[in-house]
């Protein structure tokens, strides 16, 4: 029997949820604005309707109040603040003082949306999730190729995959040479050149030139679908803001109803009575918080962040480390030349020469880097692109062509060692220096003679190391996690003052070090998918969000609009401010309450003079918290 009555709340409960629920934010603005009007109505004694207008507003606002605190105490026992203040409603209404009932559900409920509008605004516009994985792939058969569902291959399968197209599963390359682009499992932007006998994984882009590919790892199984299960199960552990009113609602209901009660007996007043529990209902407080955020998250936007959880910011004022991924966060993530090395031939080539035949041959292709030696050269120099007949691509290698009835050769050294060119152990040396550095070098050859070789490398935002600088300068402490190789990785880091570094490192890897460091209170910045898990499990994470993939986006607390990261240290002292704004407005309404307390006892304060005095304190709150909006840190 008591199960099936147990079983009958939950239901009426869960229905009585639902329904407040309906309508959502828009409706909650409606009758606040229709509440809004009924208590001004009410203040100036205008009454259209044959009762007290101000029942508008207790119905529209005051209403839902004390329904939600009926089933927060009968469904979990859960003392919040929207008891005493529906205690305050009853005990108002019940002794005539409607107008005073009107204003402090009005009040309260103003917090209350100021509170969804702070989680919903924010997070408009960003919350998507990509679906990496293809949903086809093209199966080869003994009739042909036919294309199926990617979950319905089979382990043994042989796929083709065409340029331009993702990679469905993980598999072996079997026929076919190409360059992958893994910038969804190691972030790195630099295509990998594979060959016959090479892995490649799912959700990783064929770049060039079509393969055939055994099926390996499938389904759950592959790469981009144990990405995607990090992702859902690092579970950030992140404390949702909770208002001080209702951290303290137990001891404030108590404390009031025993106020309330023996104001009562000592003076034989009732309205006294009903006076306390009013000026006790924490308005100010509930305003305090939500406010304060609101604000913050106006400035932050001005300054290119879009905050997707209100208590982030919360979060970002306790952060003592912050991690960078490197390309696409400090770097760019785009390659460029910043090297043209001349080596001594019977050619007589000039550096700029050199340039400009590389610029030509690579204007026919569709490899990364030679599009990154044509955008780079058409930055840098006024002289045109040479004309190129009997153009020749070769994957995981490079190009050929004649400019001028001269045969051109660009590439690595597979390249010039299969077309018979010398490269002398003194340029290998020289390169090395690039290579180190984490740079990529391609060969330039006119005939059978090396006439220099084009450098490319990631390179470092202008604003990376003025962050830095003043992130350590403010005590923070800072590390690099990228998936790149050691050498480009502390080349980097060592540039930027960054003292720890960890390299080579796979999604797994940056989540496992966010893990190990939880009581550091650390702050994840990243723009790539491989970033998404460490976002997710970071005390605060923030993603690039223009270059950045849209699941590192929706993993992350915090987007940067605008991919600079100039503004982080304006950040960080943003939500310190934020957080002291809202413990000062805490401190003002917690004065105001017990002030107003001690002039209701001997009866100074009425219930509507109460209410009122609660209203300008929440004025105040609220014009506190807007001060944020145009703060400017001065680090």
């Amino acid at each position: 029997m008591e199960t099936a009555i147990r079983k009958l709340e939950t239901n009426v409960f869960s229905k009585l949820g639902y329904l407040l629920e309906l309508g959502g934010i828009k409706k909650d603005i409606a009758f606040l604005v229709l509440s809004g009007l009924a208590v001004l109505a009410s203040l100036f004694d205008y009454q259209p309707l044959p009762f007290d207008i101000a029942w508008v507003a207790i119905i529209l606002c005051g209403l839902p109040i004390i329904i939600e605190a009926i089933i927060g105490l009968v469904t979990e026992f859960d003392i919040k603040a929207d008891v005493l203040v529906s205690l305050a409603l009853i005990a108002a209404v019940a002794t005539g003082e409607i107008f005073a009932a009107a204003e402090v559900a009005f009040i309260m409920q103003i917090g209350a949306l100021l509170e969804d509008i702070t989680v919903a605004k924010a997070r408009a516009g960003i919350e998507k999730l990509v679906n990496l994985t293809p949903q086809e792939a093209r199966v080869l058969t003994a009739s042909g190729a036919q294309f199926v569902k990617a979950d319905e291959v089979q382990v043994g399968d042989i796929l083709r995959v065409l340029p331009g197209e993702t990679i469905p599963v993980d598999g072996e390359i079997i026929a076919g040479e190409t360059s992958i682009n893994q910038a969804v499992l190691t972030g790195e932007s630099l295509p990998v050149d594979k060959t016959v006998g090479d892995m490649v994984s799912s959700g990783t882009v064929n770049q060039f030139g079509s393969f055939d590919m055994r099926a390996v790892k499938v389904g759950e199984d592959s790469s981009i679908q144990r990405m995607i299960r990090l992702v859902q199960s690092a579970d950030a552990g992140k404390a949702k803001i909770v208002g001080l009113a209702d951290r303290w609602a137990t001891w404030v209901v108590v404390i009031a109803l025993l106020s309330a009660i023996g104001t009562w007996a000592v003076t034989g007043e009732i309205l006294r009575a009903v006076t306390i529990l009013v000026v006790f209902c924490p308005c100010a407080l509930v305003l305090a918080t939500p406010t304060a955020i609101m604000a913050a998250i106006g400035n932050a936007t001005k300054h290119g962040f879009l905050v997707r959880e209100g208590d982030a910011l919360e979060r970002l004022a306790n952060v003592k480390t912050v991690t960078f991924d490197k390309t696409g966060t400090l770097t760019f993530g785009m390659l460029k030349v910043i090297a043209v090395e001349l080596i001594d031939s019977p050619v007589g080539c000039t550096s700029d020469s050199v340039y400009r035949l590389a610029a030509s041959l690579e204007a026919l292709s569709e490899h990364p880097l030679g599009k990154a030696i044509v955008k780079s050269f058409k930055e840098g120099s006024k002289t045109d692109i040479l004309p190129v007949t009997e153009f020749k691509m070769l994957p995981g290698r490079g190009v050929s062509g004649k400019i001028a009835s001269q045969l051109i050769v660009a590439g690595n050294e597979r390249m010039m060692a299969e077309a018979g060119i010398e490269i002398a152990s003194s340029v290998k040396t020289s390169g090395a220096s690039y290579l180190d550095q984490g740079g990529t070098i391609v060969y330039v050859a006119v005939g059978q003679y090396l006439v220099g070789y084009l450098v490319l490398a990631d390179t470092v935002r202008s604003e990376s190391q003025a962050v830095i600088d003043k992130l350590n300068r403010i005590g923070v402490e800072t590390v690099l996690l990228t998936g790149d190789n050691k050498s480009a990785a502390y080349t980097i880091g060592s540039q930027l003052g960054i003292r720890s570094i960890r390299a080579n490192c796979l999604p797994e890897d940056k989540l496992n070090y966010i893990e190990s460091h939880e009581n550091q209170s650390i702050c994840m910045i990243g723009d790539g998918i491989n970033d998404a898990p460490a976002l997710k499990k970071a005390q605060v994470g923030i993603a690039m969000s223009g270059v950045g993939s849209d699941i590192a986006v929706d993993a992350a607390d915090i987007a940067l609009v605008d991919d600079e990261i100039k503004e982080l240290p304006h950040l960080m002292a943003l939500s310190k401010r934020m957080m002291s704004t809202i413990k000062w407005n805490l401190v003002f309404a917690m004065i105001l309450n017990f002030t107003a307390i001690g002039l209701s006892f001997p009866g100074i304060l009425t219930p509507v003079t109460g209410a009122l005095v609660h209203n300008a304190g929440s004025v105040l709150v609220i014009i506190n918290s807007a001060l944020l909006l145009t703060w400017r840190s001065r680090a």
